[in-house]
């Protein structure tokens, strides 16, 4: 599993982050956007108490895209090759429309336009709730937490549930939350399975809760921006935190746990018989890897010397260590739960793949 930061880490930008970002309900027409020669953006958003202008990352600019209506490949090639036209387009679009956006801001850049429906979930929020429900856990210690740019990460897992896949191959019971705070996908909580003999992470892609970030606002008026403050910003009800409590505890239960287990069992009698660099490339080609990808598994699966449906989920998940990425290295783990969840015809495609 990759090493991500530690708990003081963690904490200490949680901190400075909840001090550094704001939000905004904002009426499109109080938006202004400007791209200067060198293609770089800005954002002004006309605030009740004057002007304040914000760079823009990348993925805000992809939502506003989208929420305009033009199409990303065309807003950056009009940013690259026309800049004045690209701001006409997007400030004719955005004053002529109605439309509210929910702006987040951090560090004096926007980093995400979202629909006024968006209920905010914060990380720090989260984390001040979840992290005492898993130090609670028995026997449980820290796998790996990390905060990237579009995503935080709590990975726990616990020594007082484990199981044997076969003689010496122990693996143990976790669990995985996963928070987005600018609109790449709901909250998460999710069994997690960790491999002792070589510290591989496989997240299952079942028992599985999700909360939205969809909500109703309240007390903002239709042609003003409305900036929220920590204060008065309304908290999660209790009832929704026992919740993840209890799909936490469930996520590690022995009952869950052993059904994780022996569908990874089953995998060790699926045999590839076919040429190992084609089954590579078949689930290369079926979840979307790239050249660099695909050859890491491969060389994984040779490397590890079973050649077994098993063998291979564990490549998956033991390239993970090696990308740079948290995200994209966690996709990996993700991927291994996804493999345990193929069909017989699915597994026999890719074993006998030549």
């Amino acid at each position: 599993m990759k090493t991500g930061r530690s708990l003081v880490d963690l904490a200490q930008e949680l901190s400075r982050q909840l001090k550094a970002k704001q939000d905004m309900i904002v009426p499109s027409p109080l938006m202004r956007f400007a791209t200067d020669s060198g293609g770089t953006s800005k954002v002004t958003v006309e605030a009740p108490h004057g002007a304040a202008q914000f760079g823009i990352t990348e993925l805000a600019k992809r939502q506003l895209a989208e929420k305009l209506g033009i199409p990303y490949a065309y807003f950056e090639r009009m940013r690259e090759k026309q800049p004045d036209l690209l701001d006409r387009n997007v400030n004719t679009w955005l004053h002529s429309e109605g439309d509210r956006r929910l702006v987040r801001t951090l560090d004096g850049n926007v980093r995400a336009v979202l629909s006024d429906r968006y209920r905010r979930l914060d990380n720090y929020d989260l984390a001040e709730h979840v992290l005492p429900i898993l130090q609670r856990l028995p026997g449980g210690r820290l796998a790996s937490v990390e905060l990237t740019d579009t995503r935080m990460y709590l990975k726990w897992i616990t020594s007082e549930v484990r199981q044997e896949i076969r003689p010496g191959d122990v693996v143990e019971a976790g669990v995985v939350v996963t928070n987005s705070e600018v609109g790449l996908g709901s909250l998460s909580v999710q069994p997690l399975v960790y491999r002792l003999v070589c510290r591989n992470g496989l997240i299952a892609t079942d028992h599985t809760m999700r909360k939205t970030h969809v909500g109703r606002l309240k007390e903002t008026q239709d042609d003003a921006v409305t900036v929220f403050k920590d204060d008065t910003l309304e908290a999660e009800d209790k009832a929704f935190f026992l919740k993840v409590r209890d799909v936490v505890e469930s996520a590690v239960s022995e009952v869950t746990f052993r059904q994780l287990a022996e569908r990874m069992r089953r995998t060790l009698g699926i045999l590839l018989s076919g040429d190992p660099l084609k089954s590579v490339e078949t689930v290369g080609t079926k979840y979307l890897l790239n050249e660099e990808e695909r050859n890491g598994v491969l060389r994984h699966l040779i490397s590890g010397g079973d050649l077994s449906g098993y063998g291979l989920v564990n490549a998956v998940t033991h390239y993970s260590q090696e990308v740079a990425d948290y995200d994209r290295a966690t996709d990996f783990e993700a991927l291994g739960g996804k493999l345990l969840d193929l069909s017989a015809r699915e597994w026999q495609e890719i074993a006998a793949a030549a």
